[in-house]
């Protein structure tokens, strides 16, 4: 049966993929756009919870069904893991505990009696990251004076010195601002409980008052200074940088600055926080992002490869939003890239100020797979403009920035972990990159050789590539050996041939792959995990492009997929295969699932018809 199976195996790829094809096009919105969603760990929603609650507009509504999802997503072993299938994590675990006191549910349900267990087993209170010691500070269960955040008067440095927040990363670089702005104030919305019931508890000192007032005019200026910096980049939809972390603390920020709580930009702003919600059912869970600009130029790129034509109505649609998009002014970028006209695109609907080079990669190759447009003035030729200034010095491409520098800011104790502040040449977005440009011909050579010399330098000992946006290194080494053949590596190139080998090793005995978010932290975890529909996907891209069309775990992982294929054309994904931060925020795209094996099948097909 297994053999007639295999036999068969080009002709049940093809079903799957025109089941796939159908359940895409189900899913497009009528404005033209595909907005799957994004999952993301439980801080998200216990954030939200309390940002409302110290700005005085929690409902019972959105407390009852918050706080139902942070119970349905409680490990066996008392805590909140930050993972599908991970450990629990001691600040998740914390933070979740404390939204739900909040909630009403006392210590000693069972529920939370097994979560302060878990709290116990994993250190206790002290054993926290200082983000969670700022939410617990806030609400008046911890003591500021163990909250590390930057002086506000740093945010008045020239843009171009070393110590400048320009120099760290943009997720960071809005947070950090929101935080010094509550670090110099802090203020107190007590939630009329403690936390004395869980060990490491220290009562904070009795504050009156919401603010402690500025105590020189050095940093009234700053204040003055970072408020209006923050009132610039609030985006038209109500919320900074499409982002629910940087929406609730400049929130957070602004209120504790004496902004109007009825005035146009708060109102706004609260509006604009309720999107981040999905609350149609018993449970309201909030997501950290929304992800249609992503979501929409993969599923382009998927339905053109499993045979939609470039002008189906659908796709015109699709690109036309996509158009609709681009981010036409000057964001922070322009701080390293002074005289490079604007032209990215940004993850969110409505991030008009932090495009990223991922986005942009992804989406040129997309507009390019439903209609060329080589006119100069056109939006993809200003994308790919864009694209190509971002390039770093050293060849390779950052998300948001270029060529940030290695900062004082790094000896700081800002962080638990100071590397998710910075914004670094990393091999998943420099492939992306890569593979876009390269498509465009001799036009831009000269950067994709560059590039492809950052990913021939950047390659591991073992003969992966890290991923730095998706997990981990099966995702970094299947878009390295991608980008490389798009820049006229041979597949026998010894780099091409080193990362096939890492993929054909570590292939599951099930014939599919899979990775877990530890090897992040561990090296062992490499390559291991249990397998997913995506990851096998990224596995099986990575082999073609490496020319392994024929080879038996080629067939063992396409055979993998077309079986677990559901009935709706989709595929069921619990995993969280991509990365926000490495380790502390995994994602689950819920898209990924879907684009991943379309695009990995069709691959296969159109090279097991050219071997035949």
């Amino acid at each position: 049966m297994i053999d007639q199976a295999l036999s068969q195996l080009p002709e049940r790829a093809a079903m799957a993929v025109a089941r796939a094809r159908v359940a895409m096009l189900a899913a497009q919105s009528a404005d033209g756009y595909w907005h799957y969603g994004v999952e993301n760990k439980v801080t998200v929603g216990a954030h939200d919870l309390l940002a409302r609650e110290f700005l005085g507009v929690r409902t019972a509504r959105e407390t009852t069904r918050t706080a139902a999802w942070i119970r349905s997503i409680q490990s066996g072993d008392g805590g909140w893991p930050g993972f599908h299938g991970g450990p629990d994590d001691i600040s998740a675990t914390v933070i979740a505990y404390a939204a739900l006191r909040l909630a009403g549910d006392a210590p000693s349900r069972p529920h939370m009696r097994a979560a302060a267990d878990g709290i116990a087993r994993l250190g206790g209170l002290e054993r926290c990251r200082n983000s969670a010691r700022l939410w617990l500070a806030l609400a008046g269960l911890w003591p500021w004076e163990k909250v590390r955040t930057l002086p506000p008067e740093l945010f008045l440095l020239p843009r171009r010195t070393r110590a400048s927040l320009y120099e760290v990363a943009s997720w960071a670089r809005q947070v950090i601002v929101a935080v010094s702005i509550l670090g110099a104030l802090r203020p107190v919305w007590p939630v009329g409980f403690d936390l004395a019931e869980l060990p490491g508890w220290r009562a904070p000192a009795t504050r009156t008052g919401r603010r402690r007032p500025p105590y020189a005019p050095l940093r009234c200026r700053a204040l003055r200074a970072m408020q209006a910096w923050m009132r610039q980049r609030q985006d038209v939809d109500g919320c900074w940088g499409g982002v629910h972390a940087t929406t609730v603390h400049t929130l957070l920020a602004l209120h504790v600055l004496g902004e109007s709580a009825v005035g146009p930009l708060m109102r706004s702003a609260l509006a604009g926080l309720d999107t981040f919600a999905d609350d149609d059912g018993p449970m309201r869970r909030v997501r950290f992002s929304h992800s249609p600009v992503w979501d929409t130029a993969h599923v382009i790129l998927a339905l053109r490869a499993a045979g939609v034509p470039a002008g189906d109505p659908s796709l015109a649609r699709a690109a036309a939003w996509l158009l609709g998009r681009q981010c036409e002014g000057t964001g922070d970028w322009a701080v390293h890239r002074p005289g490079l006209p604007p032209g990215g695109w940004s993850f969110q609907f409505a991030n008009a100020h932090y495009p990223d080079c991922d986005d942009t990669a992804l989406v040129v190759r997309a507009l390019r797979a439903v209609a060329s447009s080589t006119a100069p003035d056109g939006a993809v030729s200003r994308g790919l403009r864009w694209l190509s200034g971002m390039v770093c010095g050293d060849g390779g491409w950052a998300a948001f920035d270029a060529d940030t520098a290695v900062t004082p800011l790094r000896r700081l104790r800002i962080t638990d972990t100071p590397a998710l502040l910075f914004d670094e040449t990393t091999a998943d977005v420099t492939a992306h990159a890569v593979e876009a440009l390269a498509a465009e011909g001799p036009r831009y050579a000269h950067v994709v050789h560059a590039g492809a010399n950052w990913l021939l330098r950047a390659q591991e000992y073992d003969g992966s590539w890290y991923g730095r946006w998706g997990c981990n290194h099966v995702y970094g080494t299947s878009a390295g050996l991608a980008a490389l053949r798009a820049s006229g590596l041979h597949r026998d190139h010894p780099a091409i041939r080193r990362g096939a080998v890492w993929l054909l090793s570590h292939q599951n005995p099930d014939g599919g792959w899979g990775e877990d978010h530890r090897s992040y932290l561990d090296a062992a975890w490499r390559g291991r995990g249990e397998s997913s529909a995506s990851q096998t996907a990224w596995a099986l891209q990575g082999l073609l492009s490496a020319g392994a069309a024929d080879g038996p775990a080629v067939r063992r992982g396409v055979d993998w997929l077309v079986r677990r294929q559901l009935s709706d054309g989709t595929w069921q994904e619990p995993q969280y295969t991509g990365t926000g931060m490495p380790w502390r925020s995994p994602i689950r795209y819920r898209c990924y699932p879907v684009v991943f094996p379309t695009l990995a099948l069709t691959q296969y097909l159109k090279e097991h018809k050219h071997a035949t």
